[in-house]
């Protein structure tokens, strides 16, 4: 299968060979959010992304709605009105709020819709409430919208990692003080109790949560924890557990850490990996792996009960797939032994640890540039992947960003895809639907030759 990237099936980007359509923002970032139609053949959700600018135009943290079309359908309206250059018709724009600022990370709070964090290049988390915010133009001199919350705690910017809690409406994030710290949203629905004169937001008509949130009320830390060398790149939560969580950084330390005890690490990986960490993600399936990525391009599984070895870390297994360095890696939430992971070198893998030394279940099975677990590979980018999510009310379909540089002519690009089921599924139930074909591709090669 060492061609598999030619398998996927584009929902809503690039790439002449397969179905999809073409979205030409300058994205940067992006992230599913809620379903909110089922029909026939195509589902209808809520996307977010990032727009970036040259300064000619503001940031902006785009709503957007995309129509997903469902496994197996082959829409002709989605193949007809694919276009290589020009925007998609199938992504459209619900709600554009002005953003101040790049945006770095967007995050949705899992216990309500409309709530998400966003990252900027400044000490704060903003939280904007979607639903409430007003729909903007973003023209030249126009003010950025106003947040519905901001977080601080941070002595110094922070820009990439960000996390919200599975279990609770906490907020986690990282920053160049190399300090990890923890909010709560609850702690700002009590603050907002006894600040009725609190300032609101101009055409803001909604509030945040079941409180009343103040344009700008800023919201102070819960916890400050210190104990990484250097910039922290990217944090996560225990996805069973809002007192624990991780953290990775520049200092090629991964830390878990856990609130009850304090804010000092209760463990510390030291040369995690060889080079800066940049990402981590914690197994919503099984607690006990946590995946690294890395500027060393490679990938780290390690199983939280026994980290390290002669004080290093010592990963259960090391993923060398991919040229440059590692810069996102995602937990498939579909099936515990799946995970992706993107890279600057344009390439999305996506592997299965469980096939590892199983003999025929990787992708270019005795080919040695193959790695063990790898099944699939995602090449339609051109540039450096930045970003990516899994979908979770559509477990196999993937939205993914590239940051495209000059060699591609600049800009971003969004692509939404899956790979054909037939790769994933268990290899006696594709042999017998393939065999429920076998007669009619016999007659189709039968009459092409002759």
């Amino acid at each position: 299968m060492g061609a598999g990237h030619a398998r996927s099936r584009y929902l809503n980007r690039k790439e002449g060979d397969d179905e999809g359509k073409a979205s030409d923002w300058n994205e940067v970032v992006a992230s599913w959010g809620p379903q909110i139609e089922q029909a026939t053949y195509k589902n209808r959700q809520r996307l977010y992304l990032s727009e970036q600018t040259d300064g000619s135009v503001p940031n902006t943290l785009v709503i957007a709605n995309v129509e997903v079309v469902k496994a197996r359908v082959a829409a002709a309206e989605h193949i007809s009105q694919f276009n290589e250059e020009s925007r998609s018709p199938f992504v459209k724009k619900s709600k554009t709020i002005i953003h101040p600022g790049e945006v770095n990370r967007i995050r949705e709070l899992p216990q309500n819709s409309n709530i998400v964090a966003t990252h900027t290049d400044s000490p704060d988390v903003l939280i904007w409430d979607v639903e409430s915010q007003p729909n903007r133009q973003p023209v030249l001199g126009a003010t950025p919208s106003r947040p519905d919350l901001i977080l601080t705690g941070h002595q110094d910017n922070a820009e990439f990692a960000l996390a919200m809690c599975p279990t609770e409406p906490f907020v986690l994030s990282g920053g160049k003080d190399k300090s990890v710290v923890l909010w709560s949203i609850h702690d700002h629905i009590s603050s907002l109790a006894a600040d009725q004169g609190a300032h609101k937001s101009p055409g803001s008509k909604g509030n945040l949560s079941n409180g009343k949130a103040g344009d700008g009320t800023a919201v102070e830390a819960r916890g400050i924890f210190q104990g990484h060398g250097d910039t922290v790149e990217d944090v996560q939560f225990n996805p069973s557990s809002a007192q624990e969580f991780c953290s990775v950084g520049d200092d090629s330390c991964l830390i878990l850490w856990d609130a009850r005890t304090g804010s000092s690490p209760v463990v510390k990986v030291e040369k995690a990996h060889n080079a800066d960490l940049h990402c981590v993600d914690w197994n919503p399936n099984d607690v006990n792996l946590i995946l690294t990525g890395s500027a060393d391009n490679t990938v780290h599984m390690y199983d939280r009960r026994n980290l390290t070895s002669g004080g290093v870390g010592a990963p259960v297994h090391i993923f060398e797939g991919h040229s440059a360095a590692v810069l996102c890696v995602q937990w498939s939430p579909a099936k515990a032994s799946v995970f992706g992971s993107a890279a600057e070198d344009g390439i999305l893998n996506i592997w299965d640890h469980a096939k590892i030394g199983k003999a025929g279940n990787d992708v270019g099975s005795g080919d040695s540039s193959y790695p063990p677990g790898l099944f699939f590979k995602h090449a339609g980018h051109r540039d450096k992947v930045v970003d990516f999510h899994w979908n979770a009310a559509d477990p196999w379909t993937i939205v993914s960003v590239s940051e495209d540089g000059e060699k591609t002519g600049g800009g971003g690009t969004l692509q939404i895809w899956r790979m054909i089921d037939l790769i994933y599924r268990p290899e006696e139930e594709v042999i017998a639907e393939l065999d429920k074909f076998k007669s009619h591709l016999l007659t189709c090669s039968t009459s092409s030759s002759s």
